[in-house]
């Protein structure tokens, strides 16, 4: 009969496995899911106003993360106005009885003064240079070597124009994609539904890849972008989508609905395993060009905020677009 110590040994090892061919740390990200999911279910069921204000509170996390990591090749974004334009931009998009009019005029001011902005003069902060620092000493030289900046030859120089088109990048990436996880709050009546949608399917499309990949992983997806993605990983994305929107179609919308909506949740499962996965090897690419691993490590097990929004931010306007044109 085995031992005690056997027993661990042997859980260890199963558990080294699965950290080693899904790229994460298991225990310490499903701890981090189940505390963010609390937070997310708290400000729901308190207030839609408090989910609202959670989603702003992420973006200029992520918005302080790319900050970091776009600087790491030299290039700079005004933070600073970034913060502003996207806190304006969301708030504007939720609260005005014209969301989407809200969001495009936002989004014009903002790509004026977030250009202006950046091509000002720009110097790096100490904060700055030190999270830069630690950054590029948590990435490894291998990635270093593949990366479109020679990080060894020092600090990057680029023009002007760079440094506005990468501004111009993030205000598209942020808050203008974030916007469209706030406009479907605001019609048919439906908001904890719809913010369930946009939050949650992306994350369990998420969870059904890492462990479709993890036990049935054959068939590499990209092994140039991102080797740990699979053909049955992203079977897995769309088909745990797909039962989760099927569940929460069948607790928010009546039986009458279904005679004339059934293919929705099909078709949404399928579009989020899709778009989220292209999000994933999106920034995957991202990274694989900066030159880094991780978009930050705010999040343990999971990375960045960048690396657990980047398939929610993706897949949000075409959830908008899906829910708005079929009424749901």
């Amino acid at each position: 009969m085995q031992t005690h110590a056997q027993r661990e040994r042997e859980a260890e090892e199963a558990i080294d496995a699965i950290n080693k061919k899904t790229g994460h740390n298991m225990p310490q990200a499903i701890g981090t899911a189940v505390l963010l999911i609390a937070i997310i279910v708290a400000c729901l069921l308190i207030n839609i106003n408090l989910f609202v204000a959670l989603i702003v509170v992420f973006m200029v996390l992520a918005l302080w993360e790319l900050r970091v990591d776009f600087a790491t090749a030299g290039l700079h974004i005004p933070v600073a106005m970034l913060w502003i334009c996207s806190t304006v931009t969301l708030v504007s998009a939720y609260y005005s009885p014209y969301h989407i009019v809200a969001m495009a005029m936002c989004a014009i001011v903002s790509a004026v003064l977030v250009s202006l902005a950046a091509s000002a003069k720009l110097s790096i902060s100490t904060r700055l240079s030190t999270a830069v620092a630690a950054k590029l000493a948590h990435t490894d030289a291998g990635a270093r070597l593949e990366s479109s900046f020679n990080h060894e030859g020092g600090e990057q120089h680029h023009s002007r124009l760079s440094h506005v088109a990468v501004s111009l990048f993030t205000l598209l990436y942020i808050p203008v994609l974030g916007s469209c996880l706030v406009i479907p709050l605001t019609f048919n009546g439906h908001p904890i539904a719809h913010a369930i949608m946009l939050v949650f399917l992306p994350a369990l499309s998420d969870t059904g890849g890492l462990f479709a990949g993890a036990w049935f992983g054959r068939h590499k997806l990209s092994p140039r972008i991102s080797p740990k993605k699979s053909v049955e990983g992203l079977i897995g994305s769309m088909l745990f989508a797909m039962a989760g929107a099927f569940a929460v179609f069948a607790f928010t919308y009546d039986a009458s609905l279904w005679a004339t909506r059934w293919w929705v949740p099909v078709i949404d499962g399928i579009m989020i395993g899709i778009v989220g996965t292209f999000g994933d090897l999106c920034a995957s690419m991202l990274k694989r060009d900066i030159g880094i691993k991780d978009m930050g490590h705010l999040l343990k097990g999971h990375g960045g905020v960048m690396d657990r929004i980047d398939s929610i931010l993706m897949s949000a306007p075409f959830t908008c677009i899906l829910l708005w044109i079929t009424g749901l």
